[in-house]
């Protein structure tokens, strides 16, 4: 019965993303752009091509010149922790030499691009504001324009492709929050770097942009992940799950960090939350420090829950209604107003505010929203979002 499940599993995942062909999985056209330039790839683990082959290991053995690999949050492998510090380095495979873009160092300087002509992007994204990866691109773009470098992005489609939740008020603005979007933005890297360079976000307008898009996708089909985009983002549930549960990282409730199934269970060493219990341990490969390590933690196990068509109030509303110190609910740094994008929504939750009424507040700006976005759409969107 477990092989006969196993199998479905694997059929519904290949059935789902049979027809799609990325941008990376192009290679005839990535090297009509790459003949004969200087190459600098920003990347990660999820930048591979069809046949499970990275990307950098795919372009070398066809004779582009890469000189530098700029690596995001969490590394160039995939393997560092939330917020741990990304060091430069030596590929050990291809000996390409790699520059941190996380730390104090997020946007590429001068010096770094001394020997470069073309900076390719390619990472998945999950489609929430605040996964730094975008954050990243639009820094590197920056750059480019700066220097006069071109820029390439293979795109990926948008495994949390809805348009939903806060508008960024860019008074708010961090590196989980670097440009005027909602929670969940709907595009794809590839359209977001055209929306960037069309509204000439960053003093991007001159940027001499390239956009490889995604074959055999259009916006609202699903598309599930081969590789896991994130240390804690391990499967389809919790990609889903995490634009919703994503600010709780601004409290004091873990989100499943320590354990198997981070962004999947929600809970804090308060008996009040929940009866569903679990302990964050230290973990390789998912967190080696995470939020209320070794003690028991009280609340919700979502892994059987329906996956929220969008960005969902209903889990942060709950588990401050029940907790038993609400005081300390909310950290006390601005960091869940960096998250939210909202410096009212802490006040309404504290307030008793209903998801509706909350909702009800992002309409106008999300709707002006949903107007420029479909400007900058390369895939059909037939819903009415």
């Amino acid at each position: 019965m477990k092989r006969f499940i196993t199998f479905i599993l694997l059929f519904s995942f290949v059935y789902v993303n049979a027809q799609v062909k990325c941008g990376a999985d192009k290679i005839e056209e990535i090297l009509n752009i790459t003949t004969d330039k200087r190459v600098a790839l920003i990347v990660n683990q999820t930048s591979v091509t069809e046949n499970g082959t990275h990307i950098v290991d795919t372009l070398i053995a066809r004779g582009v010149k890469i000189e530098t690999i700029f690596a995001p949050e969490h590394g160039f492998r995939g393997n560092a922790d939330a917020g741990e510090s990304v060091k430069d380095g030596v590929d050990s495979k291809s000996g390409v030499k790699i520059i941190s873009l996380y730390g104090k160092n997020k946007k590429p300087n001068a010096e770094q691009l001394s020997d470069i002509d073309l900076i390719v992007f390619d990472i998945q994204d999950v489609g929430a504001r605040f996964y730094t990866y975008i954050s990243t691109m639009y820094y590197a773009m920056q750059s480019a324009t700066e220097f006069g470098k071109e820029f390439l992005v293979l795109d990926r489609p948008n495994p949390n492709d809805f348009v939903d939740g806060a508008m960024m008020d860019m008074n708010l603005k961090s590196f989980v929050g670097t440009l005027p979007l909602p929670i969940m933005h709907g595009l794809t890297v590839g359209e977001l770097a055209s929306m960037i360079k069309g509204e000439n976000w960053g003093n991007t307008k001159s940027l001499n942009l390239k956009v490889i898009a995604v074959d055999g996708w259009r916006h609202g089909e699903k598309y599930e992940l081969k590789i896991k985009p994130s240390p804690n983002l391990p499967n389809a549930k919790s990609i889903a799950l995490y634009p919703s549960l994503c600010l709780f990282e601004g409290t004091t409730i873990s989100v499943g960090r320590g354990t198997y199934y981070p962004f999947q269970m929600i809970g804090a060493p308060d008996k009040c939350l929940g009866k569903f219990s679990f302990t964050p341990t230290p973990l390789e490969g998912f967190d080696k420090n995470p939020l209320h390590k070794g003690q028991t933690c009280y609340g919700i196990d979502l892994r059987e829950e329906k996956e929220p068509q969008g960005f969902s109030l209903k889990y942060l509303i709950e588990m401050y209604k029940n907790s038993s110190n609400k005081e300390k609910f909310f950290n006390s740094n601005n960091f869940f107003e960096k998250l939210s994008g909202d410096g009212q929504l802490r006040s309404d939750i504290i307030n008793g505010k209903t998801e509706q009424e909350i909702k009800a507040r992002w309409k106008e700006e999300l709707d002006r929203y949903k107007k420029l976005r479909n400007r900058y759409l390369l895939y059909p969107d037939n819903r009415d979002l």
